[in-house]
């Protein structure tokens, strides 16, 4: 039996390590003391150093005809990139987790449409059945938070969902290109714009730790191994794994400050978890 991995094995694997070490993102934003502007920049500087050294090394003197070579999809690329990486913090700071979360659980029903749209690429049956369980899901976890008046933060927690949705089908929609110079630029852009409006840069206390932790833990791996993925699963699929933070976010964050998910999240939350597992079980099986 050959020990190669299919595409889909490589694009779920690719998936589902990004996703899972992002789970601790809204936590450690939690922890930290840092004003959201000066938050945002380092969200973006920290991650741009770490992962350019990176492409630096990786692609040698070709870094520049790499980045060169992403084309008009390269540059909506850094653009889409670089506002859902915005708007995700200004979400996570001005509603509670499960709501922002449960937001971009929308982000595979999203990726579905515009890949239906512009890609011709119509997910299969069992791929819309996840969708529209998911969205189900998402829609009852969603409803008890309506009344707390959490709007502002759940719009925003949506156009990340949007964003997600959009930086997908233009990774598949440029599968033969290589975008990661684009997300690198992309977070360049973040901390060039938070940088405008940043008061203080100041470090203090456990800052030290947890801001540089899950600048590169739970941003700048994760955004590299998205950006690859959808060269060998869908869009929808890969935003499909995303659905793994919208129970898990809220589970590190309520095991360690005891912000308490609602009864409507765990249960909704459980159903997510259940129907991904499914969905990629038979995905791989198919494989």
């Amino acid at each position: 039996m050959s020990q190669k991995l299919s595409n889909q094995q490589k694009g779920s694997l690719l998936a589902f390590i990004a996703v899972f070490l992002i789970t601790p993102d809204s936590l450690l934003i939690r922890l930290s003391n840092i004003e959201t502007w000066g938050m945002l920049f380092y969200r973006g500087a920290i991650p741009f150093v770490v992962v350019l050294i990176g492409t630096i090394l990786f692609y040698k003197k070709n870094f520049i005809k790499a980045l060169l070579g992403v084309g008009y999809p390269g540059i909506f690329y850094i653009f889409s990139f670089a506002i859902c990486n915005i708007t995700f913090l200004i979400s996570i700071q001005n509603t509670n987790v499960a709501n922002t979360l449960v937001m971009i659980a929308l982000a595979p029903m999203l990726s579905a449409i515009l890949g239906a749209i512009f890609l011709k690429e119509t997910p299969d049956k069992k791929t819309w059945i996840a969708i529209i369980v998911t969205f189900v899901s998402c829609i009852y976890i969603f409803y008890d938070s309506l009344k707390l008046g959490n709007f502002y933060g759940d719009f925003f927690g949506f156009v990340t969902a949007f964003g997600l949705a959009c930086n997908a089908n233009l990774a598949r929609y440029a599968k033969n290109r290589d975008l990661v110079p684009s997300a690198v630029v992309g977070k360049l852009c973040v901390a060039i714009f938070a940088f405008i409006f940043v008061e203080n840069f100041e470090l203090i206390g456990n800052d030290i730790f947890y801001v540089p932790l899950m600048c590169i833990m739970c941003v700048a791996i994760p955004f590299v191994l998205v950006t690859i993925a959808p060269r060998f699963i869908t869009a929808a699929e890969v935003n499909l794994f995303f659905l793994l933070e919208t129970i898990l976010g809220p589970v590190w964050v309520w095991l360690v400050i005891k912000e308490q998910p609602s009864l409507e999240t765990i249960l909704g939350g459980s159903v997510i978890i259940l129907t991904i597992a499914i969905h990629s079980f038979l995905a791989l099986k198919k494989t």
